[in-house]
């Protein structure tokens, strides 16, 4: 790793660029300025383009015509780093233990598209161009849903014209196990707000009188499953496409122990999901619905005996091929409007979603990252969908018209979103090498 490399990877780091926080919009803007001007040093033409929200960085080479062209995304924002108490070194302050550099974003995500930058970088020092066109979009608000991306996609739809899309911002399967993710599972968002009487009431007065809104809440809540986990919306699997036989076999060789993998990560005392499937098929390939949040009524310490006036939740559904966000939002709104326990009323508010996202990893363009990423770990590729949801790679589909490949370069243990997020060193090393080796695949493909 050359010192240069690491310090700016430090660098990037010491910005608390989080983007949901209005108090930290200055330091937003001064990362992306960072990268604006790390772009320009290595040789590329980079501008930063203001939006409604946090800028976006493009950047680019000279364009020559009978090359093939390529678009890197990756994004500056992080995540709020709180709790901090948990954190055992400041977050914004980079620090590097047993070979892993410890900092919010370190992983997501910018050590990732960092090691983008990087390959680019070697690659213009040796040769003094680079073998494809290329466009860097690098955006600072992904962390809140990517808002002003598209608008972007749309505005520059014909100088963005390109062949694929090359994204680092999932996940390896097991450390030195390149991965190539070929699926997403989409999101939508639902909040209820559950209300009885007009104010919080004294409970032994009116207790046993009127319905206590989180009494409803939660009776509401259970009736989403069933004892088995699986979901008990009507019509909620209507839609869902089933496995490819060969996806449920390259998923049993995979060089992992995932159930004890999970166990061991989340510290859960035992697995649960919806019953007839494996872990791994149901994080993967099958439909979601999570309760992330619920509140209602005193949360002090100690003893306040109210009925709370209203109590809610926030829930969200993972989705898979081939459902559709609109679609799912009304079933479950019919379906908690029809089990909605008596002397309580129930308003619900749509949130955000995100399209699921699939494509062929042995299409021409999967078949030449896979060739790449075996070249730059010098082990066998692993194919697999992941569970999170990354809903612009649909917008490159459907405004770009072109594919998406994820090449991850996280490990399991990376604790992005979580405290003390880390990235290993010769993962930087390594996504030096597979930004290279996928430029020079891309290059030659035809």
């Amino acid at each position: 790793m050359r010192a240069s490399h690491l310090e700016d990877f430090y660098s990037f780091l010491r910005f608390p660029s989080i983007s949901t926080d209005d108090d930290y919009s200055e330091r937003v803007s001064e990362c992306a300025h960072w990268l604006v001007e790390k772009l320009t040093g290595i040789g590329l033409k980079a501008e930063l383009v203001p939006t409604p929200g946090h800028p976006i960085v493009w950047a680019r080479n000279q364009h020559r015509e009978g090359r093939r062209t390529v678009l890197i995304y990756g994004h500056y924002d992080v995540q709020p780093p709180d709790p901090l108490e948990l954190w055992d070194s400041p977050p914004f302050d980079p620090v590097l233990k047993d070979g892993y550099v410890f900092a919010r974003g370190a992983t997501d995500n910018k050590g990732q598209i960092l090691s983008h930058i990087l390959g680019v970088q070697e690659t213009m020092e040796q040769r003094n161009e680079l073998p494809v066109n290329l466009h860097f979009v690098i955006e600072g608000e992904e962390e809140i849903g990517s808002g002003n991306l598209g608008n972007f996609l749309h505005q520059h739809r014909s100088e963005l014209g390109c062949d694929v899309v090359v994204v680092s911002d999932t996940g390896m399967i097991a450390p030195h196990t390149p991965t190539l993710s070929y699926g997403l599972r989409g999101v939508a968002a639902l909040e209820l707000k559950v209300t009885g009487a007009k104010i919080d009431l004294h409970s032994g007065i009116f207790g046993g009188a009127v319905a206590n809104p989180a009494t409803a809440l939660a009776q509401l809540l259970a009736t989403l499953h069933d004892r088995n986990g699986h979901i008990a919306i009507a019509g909620f699997y209507d839609d869902v496409a089933p496995l490819e036989d060969w996806e449920r076999e390259a998923w049993k060789k995979l060089p992992i122990d995932v159930d004890a993998e999970v166990l061991k990560e989340t510290g859960a005392p035992a697995l649960f999901g919806e019953a007839g499937f494996s872990t791994l098929e149901r994080i993967w390939a099958r439909p979601t619905a999570e309760i992330n949040g619920v509140g209602g009524g005193y949360q002090g310490q100690g003893t306040k005996t109210v009925i709370p006036s209203h109590a809610i939740a926030k829930l969200t559904f993972r989705l898979v091929p081939n459902q559709k966000a609109d679609e799912i939002i009304a079933l479950a709104k019919k379906h908690l409007e029809k089990n909605l326990p008596a002397g309580v009323t129930l308003a619900m508010t749509s949130g955000h979603n995100g399209p699921w996202y699939l494509t062929d990893p042995y299409n021409r363009f999967g078949q030449a990252a896979q060739r790449a990423l075996q070249k730059a770990f010098n082990a066998q590729v692993a194919l697999i969908r992941e569970g999170g949801s990354i809903p612009i790679v649909s917008d490159f589909r459907n405004v770009l018209g072109v594919e998406t490949l994820l090449l991850g370069l996280a490990l399991p243990g990376c604790r992005a979103h979580s405290p003390n997020e880390n990235f290993p060193l010769e993962n930087l090393d390594a996504g030096i090498r597979m930004n290279q080796a996928v430029m020079e695949e891309l290059a030659t493909l035809r």
